[in-house]
């Protein structure tokens, strides 16, 4: 039975088009990596103080890699992520013929997107199965720094902050990864996989003038999709925005130009390029940046109202995560879950 993504040919094609990292030397390379790994030991502790929470640093290791390897990483997650529920997408296709070649088309596309996202990404937990990793992706940590002009030794410490983060919350909330697994998966199994249908509700939403928040894919969803897009929305708002939350609120005593990094970094997140930014909107990827001001605000909202201690209630199970409305509204949170 062919698989509805050919594995082989996306990698292959995310390693043919990744764009080459910065040029160094053996050496620097070894000195990116050992100040890398040094930055994220480092970040253990603080980013415990903040947040109170705990996870095993030897279970859920970080590793310094590059971009071929973060495009492996995502190719196998996504094989994690999808396997479940593939065989019932399998069992729609029409026919042998449409499988081999929608295997590869498929193929090619997240190759290219993968190609483009592994020049950008600095960072990354494993969160669909695999060996639970911190990835931290040193080409694009050095080129943002460079870019930035920013001290290298804070900026890596500052990056390894809001990584650590991630790695603690997936690390001290067992049930976190399989239920974001779980809601990836009912987003799978709600899908339209008739072409027409599909093609015929993002004409509709293009006449009307309809752009949504998930840019062209936003438009080809199913009603009962963007049901569960909308909580894992809330839920990707939520892990951003208390890593970036925990990244400011340990400050300067252990990075001491954070402001200066914080400000430059706000100001490169809005500033892509005239092809970065139609590709952010054409994959809503706009979105993704909204989550971290959402997230944050709905963080620092219900800190302020019920201390961290209270906030971590949020990590108890699935129903006390927020809901999609209390994103934008942190004292409806506080009024359900703690009465």
């Amino acid at each position: 039975m062919t698989d509805l993504v050919d594995w082989q040919l996306a990698r292959a094609t995310g390693f043919r088009f990744a764009p080459a990292g910065p040029q160094a030397s053996r050496e620097d390379v070894d000195t990116v990596v050992r100040q890398l790994r040094r930055a994220s030991e480092r970040a253990v502790e603080p980013v415990h103080d903040v947040t109170g929470l705990s996870a095993p640093f030897e279970e859920h290791r970080s590793v310094v890699v590059g971009r071929p390897e973060w495009i492996s990483s995502n190719i196998e997650q996504f094989r994690t992520a999808i396997e479940p529920v593939a065989h019932l997408m399998r069992d729609r296709e029409p026919s042998p013929v449409a499988q081999v070649i929608g295997s590869r088309v498929t193929a090619v596309q997240m190759g290219i997107v993968l190609s483009w996202l592994s020049s950008k990404v600095l960072g990354q937990f494993e969160a669909f199965g695999g060996q639970g990793r911190l990835l931290l992706v040193a080409p694009n940590i050095v080129h943002a720094e460079t870019q930035l002009g920013v001290d290298p030794t804070d900026f890596r410490l500052w990056v390894c902050l809001h990584e650590e983060t991630h790695r603690v919350q997936f690390g001290a909330v067992p049930w976190l990864s399989g239920h974001f697994t779980a809601e990836v998966h009912a987003y799978l199994k709600a899908a339209d996989l008739n072409a027409s249908s599909a093609i015929s509700r993002a004409v509709s939403g293009l006449r009307s003038g309809q752009r949504g928040t998930g840019g062209l894919f936003d438009l080809v969803q199913t009603p009962e999709q963007r049901a569960v897009l909308d909580r894992l929305t809330a839920l990707m708002s939520l892990l951003e925005g208390h890593a970036d939350l925990v990244m400011d609120a340990v400050g300067p005593r252990v990075v001491p130009s954070v402001d200066v990094i914080r400000a430059r970094f706000q100001k490169r997140r809005h500033e892509a390029g005239t092809l970065d930014g139609a590709l952010r909107r054409l994959l809503g990827l706009d979105a993704k940046l909204r989550q971290y001001t959402d997230g944050a605000a709905f963080v620092e909202g219900v800190v302020d109202r019920v201390g961290m201690s209270g906030f971590n209630a949020v990590w108890t199970s699935p129903d006390t995560l927020p809901l999609p409305e209390e994103i934008h509204e942190p004292e409806r949170w506080v009024r359900r879950v703690h009465g």
